[in-house]
């Protein structure tokens, strides 16, 4: 156990998650109970709580790729208890605990990020936080070799993936295929996969991405597809701030930029995957 004053830091248990969840609901975060409980779940994942006087005050977790990347996320203090360093005592307590063999990423908020570099973290790219509180996509949704991916083809999804993310997030795949099965769709080019999109139930809004494609043209067609299925609801996305043709299909369809993110990493960059086809992330959480 850690401490800094009155604060000491364990790791997370099931106990914990009504707490875990009212601090990011109270910071409007996206997260459900869901999302809390599929970080906590797996063994391989660290998570921890900051507590004062037996009552949770801060989060933080470590989500762990298929044993290379960790992806830490949910870095979050009580608004009445930050400017005491809870916030350092969280990543630094993370960290020592993760297997140094691993690369370390996340997504920072600009309230968070002089904070990682402080820690050594370093910037790899920009996303953007995008968000629609009704999407608007008129007409009806048609597309050759985009087709509904089921439970079946989750093995040649995590194939696809494995390059372009950097590692494989099996895991994570197969839990966003399960939580929200009609956001999944994948394009066939050549007879394999040339593309796929995933999505998710929020607290607040739908959830899409990831979306992984070999074009844009092909990044555009599932997206479009999507959000034809989404029509008329609150949506939001992290788009990689590259992806302007994308971002514009967006914004034609009622979503508004809420905020940048940057993609940071701690040492080497070991797993950088291939950023000319990632365009929508799976979560500033699950990277």
């Amino acid at each position: 156990m850690s401490e800094t004053g009155n604060a000491s830091i364990r790791p997370m248990k099931m106990d914990d998650l009504a707490d875990a969840l009212s601090l990011s609901v109270t910071e409007g975060w996206n997260q459900t109970t869901d999302d809390w409980h599929f970080l906590l779940d797996n063994p391989e994942n660290i998570c921890i709580v900051a507590e004062i006087d037996r009552k949770v005050i801060g989060t933080a977790t470590a989500l762990v790729h298929s044993g290379k990347v960790a992806w830490i996320g949910m870095v979050l203090v009580n608004r009445s208890c930050r400017g005491m360093g809870i916030g350092r005592l969280l990543m630094n307590d993370i960290i020592r605990n993760l297997d140094i063999s691993l690369n370390i990423k996340l997504d920072a908020t600009p309230a968070g990020k002089p904070l990682y570099e402080s820690l050594g973290f370093k910037d790899e790219c920009q996303i953007i936080r995008m968000t629609a509180a009704t999407v608007s996509m008129p007409g009806e949704s048609y597309y050759n070799n985009v087709y509904e991916t089921g439970k079946e083809l989750l093995q040649k999804l995590v194939e696809y993936d494995k390059p372009v993310f950097g590692a494989s997030r099996e895991k994570v795949l197969a839990y966003l295929i399960n939580n929200c099965f009609d956001r999944a769709f994948h394009s066939v080019t050549d007879d394999r996969i040339g593309g796929y999109v995933l999505g998710r139930k929020g607290s607040r809004f739908g959830y899409i991405g990831p979306l992984n494609a070999d074009s844009p043209h092909i990044a555009q067609a599932l997206l479009e597809n999507v959000l034809h299925t989404m029509n008329g609801s609150a949506a939001a996305v992290d788009i990689h701030a590259d992806k302007t043709a994308l971002i514009e299909l967006l914004e034609k369809a009622g979503f508004v930029r809420q905020r940048e993110f940057t993609r940071m990493y701690l040492n080497k960059n070991e797993f950088p995957g291939d950023i000319s086809k990632q365009f929508l992330i799976s979560g500033p959480e699950f990277g």
